[in-house]
């Protein structure tokens, strides 16, 4: 059944997701490329999924068993549900580990669907076992009764190509609404940036629903996942907006995701673009040398100089 791809998501404890906003736990965020998925709410995923596959390649490959059982149209839960396991919401506000379906929706698709099973000799596979879902009231879920228009939008308009200059036929830039967000330690730290460069817009290009930014990368100041040349490099968008906005010639502090598999840098909304200053630059090195510090002293094996000097010291360690 079709969803409108505009939404946000009520959950069990009355949190809201906005529409792909990504969450971050190591890797970045990454658009959806399962075929059986392009209808969802949501476009944006990560891995590894609820069943361990470590990149959507494996994925694809291990959803594809379902394709015929789909076909039945068995249960309009089914999709769903596979959806929400193989490719789960990729949200910023819950970074430890993805969105699972709630337990209601994996039994109705069981409910429809394991008699189509049975009849050909196979069961429910245990992997997608419905007892230890989270239930609705009583734990953070996703489900399709969940979700509903953002701000009254009814659906996502189709915006036709334009046989003439290939351009979509859609709402114009002035439509575009970003929310901004600002750059303090307590956001660098929350929403774990992959990269964050200073960088001079050259170009931003918009073909159809897609928007990119062409810029020159002058500094490096964190890396992740992706070799960063200090050249010119495209910042991928996932949609006809740019989020946050970008102006030609002008220098900013570019904070966002990389996408691993496709060596690309991510601009997303959620991301942060602030106008370049010297100051700003110097208080982003200042946030990662604290991040840095602090995980070296979590790593095992590090103790306290103290405690050391207590040991070594017995008199010290008495008194």
């Amino acid at each position: 059944m079709p969803y409108p791809r505009v939404f946000t998501v009520f959950l069990a404890t009355a949190i809201c997701l906005d529409y792909v906003t990504p969450f971050v736990a190591g890797a970045a965020c990454e658009p959806i490329r399962l075929p059986m998925c392009s209808t969802m709410p949501w476009n944006m995923t990560k891995m590894p999924n609820h069943l361990h596959h470590s990149t959507q390649a494996n994925a694809i490959l291990a959803s594809e068993q379902f394709e015929g059982l789909l076909d039945t149209k068995c249960s309009p839960d089914l999709r769903f549900f596979l959806c929400a396991m193989y490719a789960p919401i990729c949200t910023l506000d819950f970074q430890h580990e993805p969105i699972k379906p709630c337990k209601s929706v994996c039994e109705r698709a069981r409910a429809g669907c394991e008699p189509v099973l049975i009849e050909y000799k196979h069961t429910w596979p245990e992997s997608l076992a419905c007892e230890e879902l989270p239930v609705y009231d009583r734990g953070v879920c996703i489900s399709p009764e969940a979700i509903v228009p953002n701000e009254g939008a009814e659906h996502t308009p189709e915006f036709p190509i334009d046989p003439i200059n290939g351009n979509c036929r859609g709402p114009s830039d002035g439509q575009c609404k970003c929310k901004p967000i600002k750059p303090t330690q307590r956001t660098y730290v929350q929403r774990n940036y992959n990269y964050v460069i200073r960088a001079k817009v050259k170009e931003v290009r918009s073909k159809c629903h897609d928007t990119t930014a062409v810029v020159e990368v002058i500094a490096i100041l964190k890396s992740s996942l992706v070799n960063i040349p200090r050249d010119i490099v495209t910042l991928y968008s996932n949609s006809g907006c740019l989020c946050p906005p970008l102006n030609v010639t002008e220098e900013y502090i570019i904070m966002g995701y990389e996408d691993k598999e496709r060596s690309r840098l991510l601009l997303l909304e959620g991301t942060i673009a602030e106008k370049w200053k010297d100051q700003l630059e110097k208080k982003v090195k200042r946030w990662n040398k604290k991040i840095s510090n602090q995980q070296s002293k979590s790593k095992p094996g590090h103790s306290d100089p103290a405690q050391k000097s207590s040991k070594n010291n017995p008199r010290q360690a008495h008194h």
